[in-house]
């Protein structure tokens, strides 16, 4: 359809999570408490990171970084989602959707780049301990998190724009809970397969590269692992790399399976489902994750807890 058909779109609606569903009331109320669980696991997380003296190291001030994404994340859909539901309404304005589809774009991508970063921390901890203090100081520490944000900002200004240039005609409907870009694409009058491509490459940048890099730190990790004499080191260092590497397959499973295969082959509930796992549930597990697996992360609260 050409643009002579365009319309003018003052704003969306949002068709919202699964809507049949018949138990909404239940869903939504699931979710209010994830969220509630997410801000304040990944808020502690942060205060007892600032706070603990034992906690000063760079592997828990990018783990700090990564709370802060997740509380980033999750507040760019759940908000929205719950006042839509709880007003009786499903609109979103123009700016409301573009803003959506910036942050989400530009938290995903920094959250690659943080987990790709982490993994490498990891890597140099274990495999190179005597090098580790040299080259993973505060300074190091602070240009990770930048490059971690700003690559984040690039991809999210990149994504926005081609995303919302598209004209739209007709419907202003997006079969989501927020306006993810793939969803805000269907709606447009002309063909978007070149920058379907576009969103497959940078996924290729953003996702599968980093993953690989991920998955190669951490074949050499098992490796040095294996070989160390303590079962005592080795179990402590597995149980420090095992809830880094869980986090990583929970955030990088669903993207894949949504940015890096073809469209054919998964539904709009499918899509949807994926997209609750790492921008709903996996902000809520990961200070779970840490803090349960991690004995310095409870020794802290445990210190803290006894001070109140």
């Amino acid at each position: 359809m050409g643009r002579g058909n365009e319309t003018s779109v003052d704003g969306f609606t949002l068709l919202g999570l699964f809507p049949e569903m018949r138990h909404a009331g239940f869903l939504i109320c699931t979710i209010l408490l994830v969220y509630a669980v997410a801000i304040t696991g990944n808020t502690t997380l942060i205060l007892l990171i600032s706070l603990d003296p034992q906690l000063h190291s760079p592997m828990y001030f990018l783990l700090s970084q990564l709370s802060l994404m997740d509380i980033s994340l999750i507040s760019t859909t759940v908000p929205k989602m719950l006042a839509n539901y709880f007003s009786g309404t499903s609109a979103i304005s123009y700016i409301g959707c573009v803003t959506q589809v910036y942050l989400y774009s530009s938290l995903t991508g920094s959250e690659c780049i943080l987990l790709t970063l982490m993994a490498y921390d990891r890597y140099m901890a274990i495999c190179n301990p005597l090098r580790y203090v040299v080259i993973i100081n505060s300074e190091t520490c602070l240009q990770m998190s930048i490059m971690s944000w700003l690559g984040g900002a690039l991809n999210g200004l990149v994504q926005t724009f081609f995303t919302m240039h598209f004209p739209r005609c007709g419907s202003k409907e997006i079969h989501h809970f927020f306006c993810e870009l793939e969803a805000v694409l269907k709606l447009s009058c002309e063909d978007t397969s070149t920058y379907e491509t576009v969103v497959f490459l940078s996924g290729i940048i953003l996702i599968l590269i980093p993953f690989s890099l991920i998955l190669t730190s951490y074949i050499f990790i098992f490796l040095t692992v294996f070989h160390l004499n303590s079962t005592k080191a080795r179990h402590k260092t597995l149980a420090t790399c095992s809830s880094h590497l869980l986090v990583v397959l929970f955030y990088f499973g669903p993207t894949m399976l949504i940015y890096m295969t073809p469209r054919s082959l998964h539904t709009t509930g499918q899509e949807q489902g994926l997209s609750v796992f790492y921008t709903i549930l996996t902000p809520m597990l990961n200070p779970l994750i840490y803090s349960l697996r991690n004995k310095d992360v409870r020794e802290a609260l445990r210190k803290v807890l006894r001070k109140v």
